[in-house]
């Protein structure tokens, strides 16, 4: 928190996503996203971060670990952990061998002198099915242990280096130099002081814990989510079973070819599919997001326009209508970003690509397009839109955030894009509530599978032949987050062909059967094409409702109290409302939530009419938690079933309530906390002094 205060100057600069306290209007205290205009959609190529899908799952994940030890269990497992190391290091000082200087907790370089002795470790470890790093210095070989290892673990990689076993050392056993005890590299400070690190020490409590947390979501099982441009879709448990085998989550990324056969083979299947999906000629699985994927194409565009004699183009032309990540990954790869302007109906102002490419020729690198648009929109010009940037010299990244409207439909390759990246996490169904996990492939034309990403440890499929030359590498793994693409593999094969080319006639559907429904109450749909349709997804405009001062937040927390969660706000239109139903939901489901926009409407309308306070109404003071519907004094101009049960189909057993009232985002702005203390420690005294 001192921190942050200090420097509150450099605040808004800070890459990633920060979580404060602040409070609500019934003056108790939430937990929220902290300067959130700091976001790349909103700052675009002035953005310190391009990434928008984070590893939520992963972290919820490592935050129960922690939760369940706490700061004396963790303690516990780090101590076993480097005790552990250090035995293997004194082991292999006594067999001959030299370790790696410098501090050391759990993993060991270890270099052998004698090329037979090499030759027997490596033999001896493979006959005890221990797979241990080979560096491409002479000799020499890495370890790294975890908790899972035993004392009979310990035995073995002992006789790998031909060390007297865990029993003869231990009797002499003094920990040398190396290790991270008694050295300024060992932690002296308190960590993980919240009580809820210390709370949760039984299995039962735990859950009992992830339940209660849990009770504060919105999420699929309740209720659909149409989130623009984030394809919210069904995640079906048969695709979802294979994450769990042992066979799959237990395989180390550097894993040796022999034994990742079936992995192998997996991914080469989805590769093939992508490709015929798309058009393209080679996959990378590397990137693990799909910003991360646009990064690493930009990076391909680059490294192949520096090899054919053209590394000065630095020049990337963005239309106002791409995805908001383009601008900041542009940037992120070196480029200066160029707007592209947009017609009054959403499409490219193709005159003014024209002019564009004619001033910036011979400093073209590349467009950042997305095709349908994120207005909701398919570009009757995309041909011409390629054709135009390659007789310019550039190359066409077309960014596949919207592919779930192009699938079995149109192939990005066949009509002019030379690379896209694909977010599995959203067209081919691997589950990002919470923002992640992401798994962001890039698929690109054959001029640019040279350049693919590589990796120094295990080279991905395509980049150790002859001809290639990767730019390097985007992610720790060959491979990205292999563990979840088999739930891709699963989705593909389920569906077929026929079914995937369905699937897309649906979402495009189902988005414009909502913007017709929906038409009446809040005016035509903002962006659309000559013959009337959206793409999709569908922007609705909610900016002016004469007579009144309702604005898109208050529609978004009255959705709260009919059980939806908000469609995409203020993006990439201030104050509107971008919808997505995907092709996973029902007419009923769609139909209860146009219900619910409906209901909205007509109260606003009596804000309009007068019928009602301007200010003391059901938006203004939306949501409306259990605690105030339950309490004794009732002082709201409406009824309680007004604010709680505003529709017939809304009963007490499918009520899902808000976690918090309207929270204060301008105070939360204003007081970035950087630590979670227990909310009794923040008085409502000293929140109002501040």
């Amino acid at each position: 928190k001192q921190w942050y205060q200090r420097r509150v100057a450099i605040t808004a600069g800070i890459p990633g996503r920060i979580i404060g306290v602040t409070r609500d209007a019934d003056n108790g205290l939430a937990y929220r996203l902290t300067l959130q205009t700091r976001e790349q959609h909103i700052k675009r190529n002035k953005a310190t971060s391009n990434i928008c899908t984070a590893q939520a799952l992963l972290a919820n994940m490592a935050a129960m670990y922690a939760v369940y030890h706490g700061s004396d269990g963790l303690l516990s497992i780090a101590e076993k952990v480097h005790f552990s190391t250090c035995i293997v290091a004194e082991g292999a000082r006594r067999a001959g061998h030299h370790i790696d200087e410098g501090a050391f907790f759990d993993t060991l370089k270890i270099r052998i002198d004698s090329v037979d002795d090499y030759k027997d470790a490596l033999l001896n470890a493979e006959i005890r099915h221990i797979n241990i790093r080979k560096y491409d210095e002479p000799n020499t070989i890495g370890i790294s242990l975890d908790e899972t290892v035993t004392s009979e673990d310990l035995d073995d990689l002992l006789f790998v280096l031909g060390a007297p076993s865990v029993k003869n050392l231990w009797q002499q056993f003094k920990p040398r130099d190396g290790g991270v005890m008694r050295t300024p590299f060992q932690r002296t400070s308190e960590f993980l002081t919240h009580p809820t690190f210390k709370n949760y020490r039984s299995e039962h409590q735990l859950t009992r814990y992830m339940r209660q947390i849990e009770r504060k979501d919105v999420s699929l099982v309740h209720s659909m989510i149409p989130l623009g441009s984030c394809t919210m879709k069904l995640n079906a448990s048969s695709e979802l079973t294979p994450v769990s085998k042992p066979e799959f989550a237990n395989i180390h990324p550097f894993a040796p070819a022999y034994q990742t056969q079936g992995y192998l083979e997996l991914i080469k299947e989805l590769h093939d599919d992508l490709c015929e999906i798309t058009g393209y000629d080679a996959i990378s699985f590397q990137p693990n997001s799909g910003a991360q994927g646009e990064y690493a194409g930009l990076l391909a565009i680059r490294a192949y326009q520096k090899d054919i004699g053209q590394g000065h183009r630095n020049i990337c032309l963005v239309p106002i209508s791409a995805h908001g990540t383009n601008p900041a990954s542009a940037q992120m790869a070196g480029l200066s970003v160029i707007v592209i302007k947009t017609l009054p109906d959403g499409r490219i102002d193709m005159e003014d690509v024209k002019q564009k490419c004619q001033k910036y020729k011979n400093k073209l690198s590349c467009i950042m397009v997305t095709y349908p648009s994120t207005y909701g929109v398919f570009e009757p010009c995309i041909r011409e839109l390629c054709d135009l940037i390659h007789d310019n010299g550039g190359q066409v990244y077309l960014d596949g955030a919207n592919m779930n409207a192009q699938v079995g439909v149109c192939k990005p390759g066949h009509y002019g894009a030379d690379v896209s990246h694909l977010n599995l996490h959203k067209t081919f169904c691997i589950p990002h509530g919470g923002g992640g996990p992401g798994v962001g492939p890039i698929g690109v034309r054959s001029h640019l599978s040279p350049f693919l990403p590589g990796h120094d440890v295990v080279p991905p499929m395509g980049s150790d032949q002859p001809g290639a030359r990767p730019f390097g590498q985007v992610s720790a793994a060959p491979y990205g987050s292999a563990l979840i693409l088999p739930i891709s593999w699963a989705y593909i094969k389920l569906m077929g062909p026929h079914a995937l080319r369905q699937a897309t006639e649906v979402a495009i559907l189902n988005a414009n059967y909502m913007a017709r429904r929906l038409e009446p109450y809040y005016g035509d749909t903002m962006f659309k094409n000559e013959n009337g349709f959206c793409a999709h997804e569908f922007i609705m405009d909610t900016r002016n409702f004469p007579g009144s001062t309702v604005g898109v937040m208050d529609i978004a927390k009255r959705l709260q109290d009919y059980g939806f969660h908000a469609p995409t706000t203020s993006w990439p239109v201030v104050n509107t409302m971008m919808v997505e139903p995907t092709e996973s939901e029902d007419k009923a489901e769609m139909d209860r939530y146009i219900d619910a926009l409906i209901s909205i409407r007509q109260e606003i309308q009596e804000i309009q009419d007068g019928k009602v306070d301007p200010v003391n109404n059901l938006l203004k003071r939306a949501p409306h938690t259990q605690s105030v519907l339950t309490a004794d004094e009732w002082d709201r101009p409406y009824s309680r079933r007004q604010a709680a049960f505003p529709l017939p189909w809304i009963t007490s057993d499918k009520k899902v309530w808000p976690a918090s009232a309207r929270v204060d985002d301008a105070y939360g702005d204003q007081n970035v906390f950087c630590t979670c203390p227990p909310l009794e420690a923040y008085s409502i005294d000293d929140l109002t002094e501040k």
